[in-house]
């Protein structure tokens, strides 16, 4: 049998290649993903270069189309123009076959033209990353071979499917479809695992698309963001910079005037109220509502409570009759139902002057504190006591 330079136990070779598959995460996430796709970070050239050199070596990815295809995915989530999306689809077809939806958006030149700005143009890139990417795939293999044997097949193999598994399937995959929600988007991402260290923290996938510019990816104080950890790591020996971070907000019962300071806070932090009014408005009233009712009611209001929350995700013909149905049934939820309508429209509002949106804030918690219905009341005080923390 052929043997490499290393001659490693069966626990060694399994300890290099997930060390080597580790380094290939932290570099989409880091350099492709949190710098090149949404400029959260800055980070020194020779740290960048490492990982673009890496990511040749063991992914075969042009950066310019990553960024493109993802940056895109963002753009267009969950629509027919979406380039991987399980609610459009399907989650096997994403699940399964993800690297073919990345590759065939790759081939889409006004895609590519659109979504790029911003990527790497050196010589090395136009000359050698962009124009062989696969020669970078083929030095691996034979380095494995020759740092491991025969082993060094396994190896490679093994990083060959690790991103088109993970990043392409998983992610892509799941990550829009399994998993728990802290914010309210207008999509279905979710949260695959509030641990994110194999995938290097892209496990956070619903925090990741609320505050989509944030170069940190964990939000709640138990949930751990490993590529954080690297960007604070390498900031910390001047090799990264900090761009954007996701903000902090606080809710102070004293403060009840609203100002251009509660709406700056509710707008930033939008997701989370539209999760907050889900959890301690719809909820509660849909309830109380279900108690109240009988027979058919009371099944129709037990099936109607995911449109309620999360009618930013289109919603099929069969949830909307159902969302129908249940408004036309219970005046109560119609209002809320309405409100949390208006409450959007104050962030989703064109106009530039703040003054007029503030009125519009303002107005909307005016109106909910004369509604006679107790968890409005009681969100209103919530939002204004809407301040963003300064640290």
């Amino acid at each position: 049998m052929l043997e490499g330079l290393l001659d490693l136990s069966i626990m060694g070779y399994i300890g290099v290649t997930l060390m080597l598959t580790h380094i290939t995460i932290a570099s989409v996430t880091i350099f492709l993903h949190r710098y090149q796709a949404h400029n959260a970070l800055t980070l020194h050239p020779a740290v960048s270069h490492f990982f673009r050199f890496w990511l040749w070596l063991t992914t075969a990815m042009v950066t310019r189309e990553w960024v493109a295809v993802h940056r895109k995915h963002h753009a267009k989530c969950e629509t027919e123009e979406d380039p991987h999306s399980p609610q459009v689809d399907g989650i096997w077809t994403v699940l399964l076959g993800g690297v073919g939806l990345y590759h065939a958006a790759t081939r889409d030149a006004e895609t590519l033209e659109h979504y790029s700005k911003g990527t790497p143009d050196d010589w090395l890139e136009r000359g050698v990353y962009s124009r062989f990417p696969y020669l970078g795939v083929v030095i691996m293999g034979l380095l494995d071979l020759l740092l491991f044997g025969m082993a060094g097949l396994i190896v490679f193999a093994v990083q060959m499917v690790w991103i088109p598994l993970w990043a392409a399937g998983v992610i892509n995959g799941l990550g829009h479809f399994w998993g728990y929600r802290n914010f309210e988007t207008a999509d279905a991402s979710r949260n695959l695992s509030p641990i994110g260290i194999l995938i290097g923290g892209e496990e956070l996938h619903n925090n990741h698309h609320a505050y989509a510019h944030s170069a940190r990816l964990s939000n709640r104080w138990w949930e751990f963001d490993i590529g954080w950890f690297y960007i604070k790591v390498l900031a910390l020996f001047g090799l990264a910079r900090v761009r954007r971070i996701a903000p902090k907000v606080r809710i102070s019962r004293d403060k009840q005037v609203v100002d251009l300071e509660t709406l700056r806070a509710v707008v930033r932090d939008r997701y989370h109220v539209l999760m907050l009014y889900g959890r301690t408005v719809i909820r509660p009233v849909l309830r109380a509502e279900r108690r109240a009712s009988r027979g058919a009611e009371r099944t129709l209001l037990r099936r109607v409570r995911k449109p309620l929350i999360r009618d930013g995700i289109t919603l099929d013909a069969r949830a909307r009759a159902l969302l129908a149905d249940a408004l036309q049934q219970s005046q109560t939820l119609a209002t809320v139902y309405r409100f949390k309508v208006q409450l959007k429209a104050v962030w989703n509002h064109t106009a530039s002057d703040g003054a007029k949106r503030v009125e519009r804030l303002k107005t909307w918690c005016n109106e909910a504190e004369l509604s006679g219905i107790e968890a409005l009341q009681d969100f209103s005080g919530v939002l204004r006591g809407y301040t963003l923390r300064t640290a």
